[in-house]
């Protein structure tokens, strides 16, 4: 028997990887980018890149840590105060569900009954997933989602410095671009089929924000135009 295979179980860590990775090389490159705009020497962009890359998988792994922690703190809040609302209430929250069903298409009759049953198994596993919209899929995961970023972005990171480590230097703005735009079009193509989504569509969403971004960059660094 052939089972359907699905992908949003992979959506959580799959998005801090990617927004990790994405970052990761955006931010350095954007970094070594600036500076070569406005230095003659290697040595002031391979440790601004370093410096870049380390300050930002500690960043993204800290921000992806308190962001999904405060989503995971309001869902425990809200599966907390159902629970409450289930001991003093039992049958109003079951009366509850059941108007949820009789909403999704089924008669009344029938959505009494699967509310009864359901809250007779787990009431609050019913509400959380059919009230609140939360279940195991979902569920936020402070310490994946900090790891999945943290761990991308140093991956992402890193390919912009061994350019500036290895690069031409005089060509090292135009050798970070066309990288980059590798890197970027390579992770499209990795999200995409990992996530079973259209690749040539994430590959056109990450490169034209990664151009963007990289060009601004040394813009400002032509702009200041300060010899390092």
């Amino acid at each position: 028997m052939q089972f359907e295979q699905h992908y949003v179980n992979r959506s959580n860590w799959l998005r801090a990887a990617i927004l990790g990775a994405n970052d990761g090389i955006l931010s350095t490159a954007s970094i070594i980018i600036g500076v070569a705009a406005a230095s003659t020497t290697r040595e002031p962009i391979i440790l601004a890149g370093v410096a870049g890359l380390a300050a930002g998988a500690l960043s993204m792994a800290a921000g992806e840590y308190v962001s999904v922690s405060s989503q995971a703190d309001i869902e425990n809040s809200d599966l907390a105060r159902e629970q409450k609302e289930i001991d003093e209430m039992p049958e109003a929250e079951m009366l509850e569900l059941a108007k949820i069903y009789e909403g999704r298409g089924l008669s009344k009759e029938l959505s009494i009954e699967v509310a009864k049953q359901l809250s007779e198994h787990d009431a609050l596993g019913a509400h959380a997933r059919d009230e609140l919209g939360i279940n195991e899929i979902t569920q936020a995961k402070p310490f994946q989602a900090a790891l999945a970023s943290g761990a991308a972005f140093i991956v992402g990171g890193t390919l912009p410095v061994f350019v500036a480590v290895f690069g031409n230097l005089p060509q090292m703005i135009y050798l970070q671009y066309a990288f980059s735009i590798l890197f970027l079009v390579t992770l499209g193509s990795v999200a995409a089929k990992t996530g079973g989504s259209s690749i040539l569509k994430a590959i056109l969403r990450v490169t034209w924000w990664g151009t963007m971004a990289m060009g601004i960059t040394a813009l400002i660094g032509h702009l200041f135009g300060i010899s390092v």
